[in-house]
């Protein structure tokens, strides 16, 4: 399994199912057996239906206006990749940071996940180098 593809696999899953406000195509980056950690936190999201019951909701929640990737740090069938995206709720803009810990099972599906994040409100663009 090449964690760099798989990673890129996983982006592309995202990166299409934010768009589309769709939790079936991000889901479909996921397991079945695959637990999903939205906040440290939180309790997991389990399995691809907890992939797909988390963005949903999200979905639900907020207005997304823009959004991006860095560039995957793959190896080992782990990854790290950043995102960044500016959303709104509540009628308000805010700015969404984070860092999402990936590990993959031997068909590149996401295995395990992990998000680190942080909002604040208002509109903000990423630091130099961000996503390198």
């Amino acid at each position: 399994m090449d964690s760099e593809a798989a990673a890129r696999r996983w982006i592309d899953a995202w990166s299409r199912g934010w768009a589309a406000s769709d939790p079936d195509t991000i889901a479909s980056a996921y397991a079945e057996d695959a637990v999903f950690r939205s906040h440290p936190f939180r309790e997991p999201h389990l399995g691809r239906a907890g992939a797909r019951e988390y963005g949903r909701h999200a979905f639900e929640d907020e207005e997304t206006l823009e959004f991006r990737f860095g560039e995957p740090l793959a190896a080992a069938g782990r990854a790290a990749v950043e995102y960044w995206a500016i959303l709104r709720s509540a009628g308000k803009e805010h700015t969404l940071f984070g860092i999402a810990l990936l590990s993959f099972d031997p068909d590149g599906l996401v295995a395990e996940h992990r998000d680190y994040w942080s909002t604040q409100e208002g509109r903000r663009e990423p630091p130099p180098a961000w996503g390198l």
